[in-house]
């Protein structure tokens, strides 16, 4: 028996892994973050029983794995985005050590890259940025030390905030001073679902841009030079002249 903790991709069930979907279509339990977790994803299944653990607390979540441990049944445990990122299964993963329960992770398509798809943009251009920052708004949850996005900004590489969108207007106050004024910034609602929306501008107007959109939760935020206008170069791989294993 293993759980298998399984990205479900940002919300278009066609962005889950053929894996991650065989795994949802054959496992007889069935976990599932009803929050950010599609219903349509879970179609073809067989299992006996679905779960929303959107309601339920670790505790609980660990109790159901353990249950079906003990029938020897395969549990789908099933995350938005990539389950490696914000998708709080350390903690499940500890508890499943101690229990000795085995466990497997199915990776995701992320929401950066839905986003970065959307937008139609490279998030790594030469002579522009060729570092992507994955971080959050600290609220709930403390920053450790190093890590605030003031201290982050410094690099002024390509980042990707979550949950930020209510804290907007702070997010820019921090972001300024590094990025300056005029650096693009977007901010995606809820990409690849059928009511997917955006707002693009700079630090200087996003935060009128995305008040008029009503934005409120489920949003990412990207911001950096590479979703502007920029001029940059071309990468060494498809640059003529640069030999390489496969192009001598």
């Amino acid at each position: 028996m293993t759980v298998f903790f399984i990205g479900a991709g940002p919300g278009d069930p066609d962005l889950i892994t053929v894996k991650g979907q065989r795994l949802i279509r054959t496992c007889p339990v069935i976990i599932y973050a009803g929050s950010l977790v599609p219903p349509a994803l879970l179609e073809g299944h067989r299992a006996s029983q679905v779960i929303n653990s959107a309601a339920l607390h670790l505790d609980q979540i660990i109790a159901l794995m353990k249950s079906a441990h003990a029938q020897g049944q395969d549990v789908a445990r099933v995350h938005s985005g990539d389950p490696s990122l914000y998708g709080a299964i350390g903690e499940q993963i500890r508890c499943l050590r101690t229990l000795n329960i085995p466990f497997e992770i199915i990776p995701g398509v992320t929401a950066t890259a839905a986003c970065a798809a959307l937008l139609g943009t490279e998030l790594t251009l030469p002579d522009i940025s060729q570092s992507v920052i994955l971080t959050r708004y600290a609220n709930n949850t403390a920053m450790p030390e190093g890590e605030s996005l003031h201290e982050l900004a410094r690099h002024r590489a390509t980042m990707a905030i979550h949950l930020g969108v209510k804290h907007l207007a702070n997010i820019v106050a921090e972001l300024t001073p590094h990025y300056g004024a005029d650096c693009p910034i977007a901010v995606i609602h809820r990409a690849s679902w059928p009511d997917q929306d955006w707002a693009q501008g700079t630090l200087a107007d996003i935060e009128e841009k995305v008040r008029a959109k009503g934005f409120r939760r489920t949003a990412l935020i990207l911001v950096g030079r590479v979703l502007g206008n920029e001029v940059f170069g071309e990468s060494s791989l498809y640059r003529a002249g640069h030999a390489h294993l496969f192009r001598p």
